[in-house]
């Protein structure tokens, strides 16, 4: 009896600590993990962040993502008013040619209207912007100061003021007052010229306008014929510079092709030696794995960095970069792939009298090209992402025209362009891929 009693208070006990454990685990982690975030909060300082954010800048990037505007200029050390999109030279109207919002009342003086009753008017080196329900902001620039009439003592929250800079944003637009110039920003739904520059005669004219001058045997460039011409100039527009777009976009995917291709040509043959139903040497197999895990364990962009000091920027630099990142992944999956295989069918193979070659030919390939060719395939559709990023370092591909959108900060338009495009081909390649795994691995039936 005494023997029972202390074989149950054992079990009770060994119950109780098992209850004790699991306790402790379902109360214990989830305070580590709360402690964790807690840590998270004050060592990144997000309490910081959030009062250090712009929410004014960035509803200015946001509204330059889907819109443009137009920038009505005038030096204050020269005179003369100038109006460009975006205030490029390139989008600069002719003279004689302005919007049907600006009325220029002088050789140094205009009247802009805004949508919602708002209203600018440069008038030399005085300039008002006029607000509904709150008035008249007036400026004079001169080479000491600015100054700034206000119909109100306190000076509101969208006015940026300082001696020599004063800003007004508003909804509607916004004007900049430096002792150099004054600038006054219009802005418009849409991406303004990104078919037809200001100095084509095709600018302006409606789709049917378009189509009518297709089949129209006038031509409105000498020498060409209208379709011929409204080619040229949307390919050759030097707002949006479509072919160099175009062009960035097909080095793009060249760079993770070659790179992911490549690749794979390197690691399938390294593959068999790391291998261990294919290489009965320890350390053969030792050494090529480590190789493989050197290369695979210094990330991409790093190899990047390296590879441009050493070759210098360019595609097929970063083309390389991806190629040795890549060689040591693909030598692992391969090699895992190959010691997974079926010795049966090379023993059959083997009984034909077939060579070591045709035997891995006819014996192994087949039975691993499933893998191989699903995982070149996924890595193919990561590298086009990559290879954007990629080519902003080395120089190369749509990745620099983005980087290059992003660090002028003005044509936040162009950076939408440039991100629509690199969704569209990321989903080019996803499709292609796709059909090529359907076709290659299932059959050209589709596997039914």
């Amino acid at each position: 009896m005494a023997t029972t009693d202390i074989g149950a208070a054992d079990r009770r006990a060994g119950v109780e600590a098992l209850f004790a454990r699991k306790r402790l685990l379902s109360f214990g982690l989830p305070g580590l993990i709360l402690a964790y975030f807690v840590y998270v909060f004050f060592a990144f300082d997000i309490p910081g962040l959030a009062e250090r954010a712009r929410m004014d800048n960035a509803a200015i990037l946001v509204s330059d993502a889907y819109s443009y505007k137009t920038h009505v200029t005038r030096d204050n050390r020269t005179g003369g008013i100038t109006v460009a999109v975006e205030g490029e030279a390139k989008g600069t109207y002719p003279e004689g040619m302005t919007p049907d919002w600006l009325e220029m009342t002088g050789a140094d003086s205009a009247r802009v209207a805004l949508p919602g009753g708002h209203q600018a008017r440069i008038d030399g080196e005085t300039s008002v912007f006029t607000v509904p329900g709150y008035g008249e902001v007036s400026l004079t620039a001169s080479r000491r100061a600015i100054d700034m009439q206000l119909p109100t003592e306190e000076v509101p929250d969208w006015i940026s003021a300082s001696s020599s800079r004063v800003t007004v944003t508003t909804e509607a637009g916004r004007m900049i007052v430096t002792k150099a110039r004054t600038e006054v920003y219009r802005y418009s739904f849409g991406w303004e010229l990104f078919w037809f520059t200001l100095d084509s005669p095709f600018y302006g004219k409606s789709l049917g306008e378009l189509a009518a001058l297709a089949v129209s045997s006038d031509r409105l460039v000498e020498g060409q014929s209208n379709i011929a011409a409204m080619v040229s100039d949307v390919w050759t527009n030097k707002m949006w510079r479509h072919g160099d777009v175009l062009w960035a976009l097909f080095e793009t995917m060249l760079m993770a092709f070659l790179g992911t291709m490549g690749a794979a040509l390197v690691a399938l043959p390294l593959a068999f030696l790391a291998a261990k139903n294919f290489t009965s040497f320890a350390s053969i197999r030792f050494g090529v794995r480590r190789v493989f895990d050197f290369v695979r364990g210094v990330d991409g962009l790093i190899w990047t960095i390296i590879l441009s000091r050493a070759f210098g920027p360019g595609p097929l630099t970063g083309a390389l970069a991806i190629l040795i990142t890549d060689s040591g992944s693909f030598g692992k999956l391969f090699s895992e792939a190959l010691e997974n295989v079926d010795d049966k069918q090379i023993e059959g193979v083997r009984s034909t009298g077939a060579k070591p070659m045709q035997r891995y030919r006819f014996g192994v390939i087949p039975q691993i090209m499933p893998v191989l060719l699903s995982q070149i395939l996924y890595y193919l559709e990561s590298n086009t992402r990559s290879a954007t990023v990629i080519g902003a370092i080395v120089g190369g591909g749509i990745g620099l025209l983005l980087t290059q959108a992003i660090i002028t900060q003005k044509d936040w338009e162009e950076v939408s362009y440039y991100i629509v495009l690199i969704v569209l081909m990321v989903i080019l390649m996803d499709t292609i891929s796709g059909w090529i795994r359907r076709r290659v691995i299932k059959g050209s039936d589709g596997g039914h």
